[in-house]
């Protein structure tokens, strides 16, 4: 499971961004080294997801900070549509791998650009 964070860094990330970039980079050398494998390799990168616990273990414990991650953000990702994902992707024919999946609400087109209503 990547993230979009694997993709495009931003500030504040440095330890969460590193290690998602890794994912993306084993991702990537998997497919090159089992290319002759009937092996596939999907990596699946998320964006702005709602969970229960995420973001607050992200700041903390501090629900008020983890809060203002979604606020005014009227349809995060939920952990659903990141098992739905999860489900197409290894449910398509054998012959067919999804490389990289990259998800997000559609309020967000960045990491450092969400559509926020107040």
């Amino acid at each position: 499971m990547g993230s979009t964070a694997g993709l495009i860094s931003y500030e504040g990330g440095g330890g969460y961004v590193v290690a998602k970039h890794g994912t993306h980079a084993i991702a990537e050398t998997l497919r090159l080294e089992l290319f002759d494998q009937p092996i596939r390799v999907i990596e699946i990168a998320p964006g702005m997801v709602k969970t229960p616990e995420f973001a607050v273990k992200r700041f903390r414990g501090d629900a008020d900070k983890a809060a203002a991650v979604y606020a005014g953000v009227a349809e995060p990702l939920t952990e659903t549509d990141v098992a739905d994902a999860v489900v197409w992707s290894v449910t398509r024919p054998a012959h067919m791998n999804v490389d990289l999946m990259v998800l997000r609400p559609r309020a967000q087109a960045a990491q450092y650009k969400v559509h926020r209503v107040f």
